[in-house]
């Protein structure tokens, strides 16, 4: 999901002529980061081998990740950062080589900003199943050719544990603050209930504490577009010339109606059209349209097919109360220090089910309750709404 990206989440708009022309020319394969593609800012940490949930293995997972900050000689000020599904470890800085986009929460992290770096050794780790420099699908598997569908099924648990082995080989047995938001937010709450002796802080963003069916219908169809693009080629597609392009954008179409609010749509997009070419029977586009296809067809230059799918499961495995006697009774495992925050115009993660996260964790600044921002921009208003989130932070961290 695409809620991680500045230059994508800014408030809807419509697509200049300027932007269609840069995405001329036939995507790649794969949008997936590869060895040998310039590092950019990335770090990388081999992890060892990891055994997961359903049964299935690595014998060797590398993490990429970036820093920002000093970590202090007691190792007291780290804080981890967690991104959503389809982010990456470039928390703050410029595009350049090694990374197509900038830094997606640069209105957070940094000297005096929420997270201050000037206080805090910030950690933001790309996920276990990314294609962003961890290991994921698109990562040569043992035979030396890409895991695609053999990579193991994966659920946010196992991520995490891939995070907190991690953190071990950083060498840092205890955070200051984990913060994540939606799929990281996922993470966030799994690191506090699943080893609350290393949280002393937590900050969960716009998450749900089970994925229910409703939201599993909506990813089930995205992944459908994915497999039923006939360049999917059962996920052996990175040799090809040409990969599921189309499918990967559908998806992301499908995606983004949940992240941004029918409000906000309406009100910057009205019925207008692209171009002057009516799309009434004329052959034109609507300009709501031409937005889809141009963040749809951006997202095939930066991701990789498998990996959308391979994540997608996993935020259907989350169910904090799975195997632990229910939601409640693992909230109640928490002892970190808590903020909650939802966004009222949300319809992907409702706040419904921030209130049943914040109902059940002892510690949280707010008691039962979450705090809940008055956004018109739904779901990304976590990222587009950097003062409102960056104050909450502040309560946190104080």
């Amino acid at each position: 999901m695409e809620w991680q990206f500045s230059a994508d989440t800014v408030p809807s708009s419509f697509v200049t002529e300027a932007q269609a022309r840069s995405l001329l020319g036939k995507p790649p394969a794969t949008g997936a980061w590869r060895d040998g593609d310039p590092v950019g800012s990335r770090r990388f940490l081999h992890v060892g081998p990891l055994r997961f949930e359903a049964g299935g293995s690595l014998g060797a997972v590398r993490i990429a990740y970036e820093t920002w900050g000093e970590l202090s000689p007691s190792r007291d000020n780290a804080v981890l950062v967690l991104h959503a599904l389809t982010g990456d470890s470039h928390l703050v800085g410029a595009a350049g080589d090694g990374h197509v986009t900038a830094g997606w929460w640069g209105g957070i992290v940094g000297p005096g900003l929420a997270i201050d770096t000037d206080r805090w050794f910030v950690v933001a780790p790309n996920m276990l199943g990314g294609c962003q420099g961890s290991t994921g699908p698109a990562s040569l598997a043992p035979d030396g050719t890409e895991w695609g569908t053999r990579f193991p099924y994966l659920t946010i648990r196992d991520q995490v544990a891939a995070q907190m082995a991690f953190g071990d080989r950083l060498g840092i047995d205890r955070w200051a603050a984990v913060v994540g938001g939606s799929m990281g937010g996922m993470h966030a709450l799994e690191w506090a209930i699943e080893a609350p002796e290393r949280v002393a802080r937590v900050a969960v963003l716009a998450a749900p504490p089970v994925t229910t069916a409703d939201q599993i219908a909506l990813n089930s169809v995205q992944i459908e577009a994915i497999r039923s693009d006939p360049l999917f080629r059962s996920g052996d597609y990175y040799d090809a010339d040409d990969g599921p392009t189309r499918g990967l954008a559908l998806a992301r179409r499908m995606a983004l109606l949940n992240y941004r609010s029918p409000a906000e749509l309406n009100l910057r997009f009205e019925r207008a059209w692209q171009s002057e070419i009516s799309p009434l029977g004329a052959g034109g586009r609507f300009a709501v349209e031409s937005y889809l296809d141009f963040h749809g067809n951006k997202f095939t230059r930066r991701f990789d097919a498998n990996s959308y799918i391979t994540l997608v499961q996993a935020m259907d495995s989350h169910d904090v109360g799975r195997g632990r006697g229910g939601v409640a009774a693992a909230l109640s495992r928490v002892t970190a220090r808590a903020v909650v925050v939802g966004i009222d115009s949300d319809r992907l993660f409702p706040v419904e089910g921030q209130r049943r996260i914040a109902r059940h964790l002892r510690h949280n600044i707010d008691g039962a309750d979450p705090v809940v921002l008055e956004s018109g921009y739904g779901h990304d208003g976590f990222l587009i709404e950097t003062e409102t989130i960056g104050a909450q932070l502040d309560r946190l961290l104080d």
